[in-house]
């Protein structure tokens, strides 16, 4: 048995923020760093990936193939015959040990998932009546990798799935076993939703951002290898949720970055999945009037926050989230019209109020800047009701101190237009479970589900009303409840905050397969402002203002990436000479707070802005210029 592993370097030197590399001054004619796609660099690893020479009792494991997902390995062999494989993952015990069958086949190549860090992992495996222990080591967790305080299973909980997770603030997307172990993850940032499409494969956020604080350029379909199948790129770039419809296509929550006043998670986009056209734009603003509604969170850019989208055939209905709206908005797919909003009708112009749905039976409440709204399988509302302030009036806001979270279901008459509270888990916990911002919820089965109060964050011991990035957290927190007829059957905290959960089976019906990730849809290429104004002159040497703006350059298969500090007011533009014309970017300086942080960014904080700029184009060339307030700075470098 040969035993290797492969580390994608350059994949880990990619910001969080921005995917550059701090540069200074390079010396003339120097290209600007180049960093391959994963997409790219998987390419290069599989021209490595055979079955020849390698026999049921040699076989090669590669240890981490791709890079990116470090407790997988892939086996590889060959048989003479055409014959199944099955594997067992050894686990601490039983509900923590893991098996999957392949089909019969003569190359094979077998994906194995779940093995723990830092071990020795014993993997048997069995062909044709005959059977071997492989060992596979694995390295340790990375020091900064968030484990539980504290895990809380009983029987009812143990059904070989896992806990996947994403991350808010420090962490990595992982999954956790039912002991509260490490039995998976990423070493890419992946935020957002984390879900699992009917072919097994996985869907998530690419590490790659558009625009600040936390749009990605779109997602990619991953198996749990870390291998990529298809990227998918959006114009608007990709935020919080997506969802698979029956058809196959993908709605995605978007923005639209493209117009005047630049707003932000008010628009869905219907994706074609083969092609990645897309097929259908839902644009918030031409439905509902921005100004209507809004609580203390609501900004001009940030009117609507969506953070779901879900789909529901048998209606032929949409359903979506607006969180500066404290609304659950259903909409008619086809038509668009307005079936009903689920929320508080306070502060809605009166031409709305015949769309609000009305309180029926003791008991009811209404939810507050909630998430994660969908649909139950039998017709339900189920949301995350983050509850702040419950209230959109600042004279009647209840203290963090004083207020709570929960899961809560709504059962909605449509035609008697009315809403019925029936089931919540959590203002019994009181402040403890508080979270004023992410969360998540997700059924299960008949009176099964899942939650995580995903935001609770504490400064100075005193629980927070805001996102825990806003409020300078000191401590985060993260509870995960599993629940089944009313009764908490699985239960853990992590020292930090979190995005969402879903439980997932370690194996699904995927089918592991080499071969080239496509590369579906694109961002318009960036235009500049040019001017036939010949070689660039008068340029200054890198002084202290040009050294203290730490500049990042990084250039990718579809555009240059820049990142700097800067002071709110500073004059920034980044020039491309070439050919006897200067192509002029600006690089907007802007000091932004943002009501709804979402996840930690960092660089977000602090008296220097910390800005982006993404120039789309595949065939950039000429040589590269950075005016900071009319001082115009050589930076060596070449494009091309």
């Amino acid at each position: 048995m040969k035993l290797s592993g492969m580390i994608l370097s350059a994949s880990l030197m990619i910001s969080v923020l921005t995917g550059c590399t701090a540069s200074t001054a390079a010396e003339i004619g120097e290209p600007v760093p180049f960093t391959p796609s994963l997409a790219e660099q998987q390419a290069e690893l599989e021209k490595r990936f055979s079955t020849a020479g390698y026999t049921f009792d040699d076989p090669e494991v590669i240890v981490d193939p791709y890079g990116n997902s470090p407790l997988t390995a892939l086996v590889l062999f060959h048989s003479d015959e055409s014959l199944p494989v099955s594997i067992v993952i050894q686990g601490k015990n039983e509900d923590t040990t893991y098996s999957h069958s392949f089909e019969a086949a003569t190359d094979h190549m077998i994906p194995v998932y779940g093995l723990y860090p830092d071990t020795d992992n014993q993997v048997t495996v069995t062909c044709g009546g005959n059977t071997r222990v492989l060992s596979i080591q694995t390295e340790a967790l990375p020091d900064d990798f968030i484990l539980p305080e504290s895990v809380y299973s009983t029987e009812k909980a143990l059904d070989h799935s896992l806990y996947f997770y994403t991350p808010a603030s420090s962490g990595y997307t992982c999954a956790y076993d039912t002991n509260g172990d490490v039995r998976w993850y990423l070493n890419q940032m992946a935020l957002w939703d984390i879900s699992r499409l009917d072919n097994g494969h996985l869907m998530l956020s690419t590490e790659r951002l558009i625009a600040s604080p936390y749009y990605s350029t779109g997602l990619y379909e991953m198996d749990m290898l870390g291998k990529i199948y298809s990227e998918y790129t959006l114009p608007g770039g990709y935020h919080h949720d997506c969802y698979e419809m029956e058809n196959g296509n993908l709605l995605i929550c978007t923005n639209d970055l493209g117009n005047a006043s630049g707003t932000v998670e008010d628009v869905i986009a219907e994706v074609n999945r083969d092609t990645g056209e897309i097929l259908r734009t839902i644009d918030l603003k031409d439905i509902l009037n921005m100004e209507s509604g809004k609580n203390a969170s609501w900004t001009a850019d940030d009117w609507f926050h969506n953070n779901a989208v879900w789909y529901d055939e048998e209606t032929n209905s949409i359903t979506l989230s607006g969180r500066h709206l404290d609304a659950v908005v259903n909409l008619d797919y086809s038509t668009l019209n307005i079936n009903w909003i689920l929320g508080s009708p306070d502060g809605w112009d009166q031409s709305y109020l015949k769309y609000f749905l009305t309180p029926v039976k003791d008991g009811f409440e209404w939810q507050w800047m909630q998430h994660a709204a969908m649909i139950c399988t039998d017709g339900e509302i189920m949301l995350f009701d983050n509850g702040n302030n419950r209230s959109k009036r600042e004279d009647a806001a209840v203290a963090a101190a004083d207020n709570y979270s929960r899961l809560v279901r709504y059962r909605i008459d449509a035609n008697a237009m009315t809403a019925e509270q029936t089931y919540e888990y959590g203002k019994e916990r009181g402040s403890e479970f508080y979270s004023p911002y992410i969360s998540d919820v997700d059924e299960l089965g008949k009176d099964h589900y899942l939650t995580v109060s995903g935001g609770i964050s504490y400064k100075d011991g005193e629980i927070l009303n805001v996102p825990a990035s806003l409020g300078s957290a000191d401590t985060r927190r993260s509870d995960t409840v599993e629940l089944v007829d009313g009764e908490v059957v699985f239960e853990m905290i992590l020292p930090t905050n979190t995005y969402r959960i879903e439980k997932m089976q370690l194996y699904a019906n995927d089918t592991y397969r080499t071969g080239a990730a496509k590369q579906l849809g694109s961002i318009s290429d960036t235009h500049p402002d040019s001017t036939a104004d010949g070689t660039v002159r008068d340029t200054a040497s890198a002084d202290e203002t040009y050294k203290k703006a730490g500049i990042a350059l990084m250039r990718q298969y579809d555009r240059l990436a820049f990142t700097g500090s800067f002071k709110t007011g500073d004059e920034v533009e980044l020039i491309i000479e070439h050919d006897g014309v200067q192509d002029h970017y600006e690089v907007p300086v802007v000091k932004k707070y943002y009501k709804a942080m979402c996840v930690f960014i960092p660089g977000q904080s602090g008296t220097d802005v910390k800005v982006s700029r993404y120039i789309y184009s595949k065939t950039l060339t000429g040589h590269l210029y950075l005016r900071i307030n009319e001082v115009t700075y050589d930076t060596g470098y070449l494009l091309g």
